[in-house]
Order: structure tokens, then C-alpha cells, then sequence
């Protein structure tokens, strides 16, 4: 099974001493243990590094860009890359109106279409009621991915 991984995941996996890194790596352990993909789109990686140079004082990781290049590269080697084709602008257009977003979270129905464009029915985040809206996508908590699939 295909699971796309939030940019959250990436985000807090790389942290060491955050209180969700370890959820975060032991979810993407537990997965690949059980033999799904887990997957990335360009955008993931776009506001991974964002998120990875903007500083402390900007709720950033204020990483180097040579650090955080080191990290896209581990990215790339781990998921599998989605790439961004013309259908994923078609369903994100589809899915703002149909489900009324606006805001940030115009950024996360563009995941969501994605998704569907790739057939990824799966999406791992810490931020699960943010993509409860889209149909058809199961939402995964990394603390319920290891309490729920990790005794497989």
C-alpha cells in the first residue's frame, strides 16, 4: 500500500529531541516494515525546506541550506517521489470548490489531489483533521500507526 507522508512527518523525523520525532520515525519504520511506500510530492519537499531555513524566531528549524540539502537528499533515497503532472492542478481546482478551502489549507488539497491523481489512499500527519475533509483519503496518526500496525 502507497501512504503519502505530510510534510510534518519530514519535518519532525529530522528532529531528534522533539517529542514527535519519534513518533514520526518509528510511524515510517512501521510502514516500511509492513512493506508499504511511503511517498513524497515535490511540494512536500518545497515546504520542507521552507519550513528547515526559516529561522527560530519564525517557527523554523533555522538549518543551513547546506544542512537541509543533506536532508532532501536522504528524502529522495527513502519515499517515492511523485511527480507533479497537469491532472493534480485539475483535481486541486475540483477539490477547493467542491470542498469549500480556503486559506493554508489550499496547500493540503493540493496533497490531496495528489493523492488521488497517484491512487494513494493513505496520508501519514500529525495534522489528521486537516485532510478529514477530502473523501476517500484514510488519515494516519503516526502514535496510531505504531500502536495499531506495528504488532503485525
Amino acid at each position: 500500500m502507497d501512504h503519502l507522508a505530510d510534510t510534518n512527518i519530514l519535518v519532525r523525523a529530522i528532529e531528534k529531541h522533539h517529542p514527535s520525532g519519534h513518533h514520526a520515525r518509528n510511524a515510517l519504520k512501521v510502514l516500511r516494515r509492513n512493506g508499504d511506500r511511503v511517498c513524497v510530492t515535490a511540494q512536500n519537499v518545497v515546504e520542507f525546506w521552507s519550513v528547515c531555513t526559516r529561522p527560530v524566531a519564525r517557527n523554523g528549524l533555522g538549518l543551513s541550506r547546506q544542512q537541509v540539502a543533506r536532508h532532501v537528499s536522504r528524502i529522495d533515497g527513502l519515499f517515492h517521489f511523485l511527480p507533479d503532472v497537469p491532472q493534480i492542478y485539475e483535481e486541486w481546482k475540483r477539490l477547493v470548490r467542491a470542498q469549500a478551502v480556503s486559506g493554508l489549507q489550499v496547500h493540503d488539497a493540493r496533497l490531496a489531489a495528489a493523492m488521488k491523481v497517484y491512487g494513494v489512499v493513505s496520508i501519514l500527519t500529525f495534522n489528521v483533521d486537516d485532510f478529514r475533509r477530502f473523501p476517500g483519503i484514510d488519515v494516519l496518526h503516526p502514535e496510531t500507526v505504531v500502536e495499531e500496525h506495528g504488532r503485525r
